[in-house]
């Protein structure tokens, strides 16, 4: 066996046991991540985009769906393109001489780091980062070997990313900033790069559309991250974060920019490394979340893995311990933080035994500290919530339950129902929250109303005005989960304007977002 296939079949191992390793780090108490059921919903209305994200995921919630949306198929996609964007990271390295104990330091974060919570979630998350994965690693060859078939790749590469995840557009605009600062800028009299570049163009061209005819909605989103979320940013706090989210293989994408800007070799990779500033330097500037950034890591890991090897080759082997054993010890230590790998009460103690719980990890959205990690607050509960919610519906007379619409106010409680709905004896429920407004019905026929919300309507809110009787039913009762306290309430005997008022409403939300 020659040596190239020796280490093919080495990195094609690595990526497999990257695939299947998640599976056994998910304890079953968990259920699926509130954003999840979220972009499975959105495979019921399959679309060429929706208000938080482009179409691509859709497709593959589709086929979730298709064989029955289980948790396997739910992760499998993750996990999937998890190990793809291992195989992209170890081909960059086999292409620069790299051999095993590169791979082994490109194999690491993807199973020690935040990148194996990454590819864990059915969030737009795990694409985003294969395709600026795939972006930069079909720049790459085309520096390699300056093929033109490359600059298609790259193009395509471009353009299903932008129907993944609108962010891929940052890392293209910091790509051909790295270009230009750099004596690759040649590229731009090639013709075949605008050739390309009106492939990506076509690919991306549906949304585009979908985006006019919806009045963009992707800034309507943005504005209400900009408001509800990303206000509480800051870069330190940004530069901390880029630190501490890799922070078990720091050493390796640091020597990937050090390889960059110092060593002899790096200067005809360049263009990586100011990409890499250009990014961070965007998303600072825009109060972008830390994790916005995962995605310019991968190509980093590549080059400083093969650093790394490089420059221990002859000498200093004993840092090839002490990097790997780093990574390893300091990674197995703070995977309970990012994989639900025991129940809430085992890990509540394992992160005050260790003194994890004082971290910033624990810090919510709310900017409250909790007992959890907020994606696993979000993990918890729904299938309760969806049985309570069932559990009212039920106790209606048949001729009732007919007429009665059971609404959510947030996306997350709406589409959790509607994923355990046939379990839990529900109708469809609805939402005008995020895309779920979209999907509202035009007309209603409805004498009682289910409302699941954590308190009740303002009183200028003039539909909850229009029922004779309102009743608590129930309420969560779960403290580490995220939406506790949430309650079902039940209003009935709507009067002749109910339907008319509700009808107006939903037609002045969607107008908002139609031409």
């Amino acid at each position: 066996m020659n040596r190239n296939k020796q280490f093919n079949n080495i990195l094609f191992f690595l990526a497999f046991i990257k695939l299947i390793l998640s599976f056994f780090l998910q304890n079953n108490f968990y259920q699926p991540h509130r954003d999840e059921y979220l972009y499975l919903a959105e495979a019921h209305h399959m679309a060429w985009g929706f208000m938080e994200v482009p179409p691509l995921l859709s497709v593959f919630a589709w086929i979730t769906n298709l064989f029955g949306g289980g948790t396997f198929w739910i992760k499998i996609w993750p996990d999937l393109f998890g190990a793809f964007t291992f195989l992209l990271v170890g081909q960059i390295i086999l292409s620069l001489g790299g051999k095993i104990f590169a791979l082994i330091l490109g194999w690491l974060p993807f199973v020690v780091d935040g990148y194996m919570r990454l590819f864990f979630l059915f969030m737009p998350n795990f694409l985003d980062v294969f395709f600026w994965t795939l972006m930069a690693f079909t720049l790459l060859r085309y520096i390699q070997k300056p093929e033109n078939k490359w600059l298609y790749y790259f193009g395509i590469s471009v353009g299903f990313g932008m129907m993944s995840k609108y962010s891929v557009a940052f890392y293209t605009l910091s790509l051909l900033a790295g270009l230009l600062m750099t004596g690759q800028r040649k590229i731009f009299l090639n013709k075949h790069f605008y050739f390309a570049s009106f492939m990506a163009l076509l690919i991306f061209l549906p949304n585009l559309f979908w985006q006019y005819n919806h009045r963009f909605p992707v800034i309507h989103h943005m504005g209400e991250l900009q408001n509800e979320q990303l206000k509480y940013n800051s870069a330190v706090g940004f530069i901390i974060s880029q630190l501490l989210m890799n922070f078990p293989c720091v050493f390796t994408w640091i020597a990937g920019l050090i390889f960059f800007f110092r060593s002899e070799k790096g200067k005809f990779f360049r263009t990586f490394g100011w990409a890499y500033f250009f990014v961070i330097a965007l998303l600072i500037a825009l109060r972008g979340k830390d994790y916005y950034a995962l995605g310019a890591y991968p190509v980093l890991f590549a080059f400083g893995a093969f650093y790394l090897e490089e420059l221990t080759s002859m000498q200093f082997k004993w840092i090839r311990y002490l990097v790997t054993g780093f990574s390893v010890v300091v990674g197995l230590y703070a995977l309970p933080l990012l994989m639900p790998m025991a129940r809430p009460s085992s890990l509540t103690k394992y992160y005050k035994i260790t003194g994890l719980n004082k971290t910033g990890f624990f810090k919510w959205e709310d900017q409250q500290y909790h007992p959890l990690p907020q994606d696993f607050g979000d993990m918890m509960g729904w299938k309760e919530l969806a049985q309570k919610t069932g559990a009212v519906y039920n106790s209606l007379p048949p001729f009732e339950k007919q007429k009665t619409f059971v609404y959510c106010r947030g996306y997350y409680s709406a589409g959790a129902l509607n994923y355990y709905r046939k379990e839990a004896g529900l109708p469809e429920v609805y939402s005008d929250n995020a895309s779920f407004l979209l999907w509202m019905p035009d007309n209603y026929n409805i004498k009682n109303l289910i409302l699941v919300a954590h308190q009740l309507p303002d009183k200028d809110d003039v539909v909850f005005q229009q029922f004779e009787k309102l009743i608590i039913k129930d309420s969560m009762n779960m403290p580490l989960f995220r939406e506790n306290g949430m309650k079902i309430f039940l209003y009935e005997n709507g009067n002749d304007s109910v339907n008319t008022i509700i009808e107006k409403g939903v037609a002045k939300l969607k107008s908002e977002f139609m031409r």
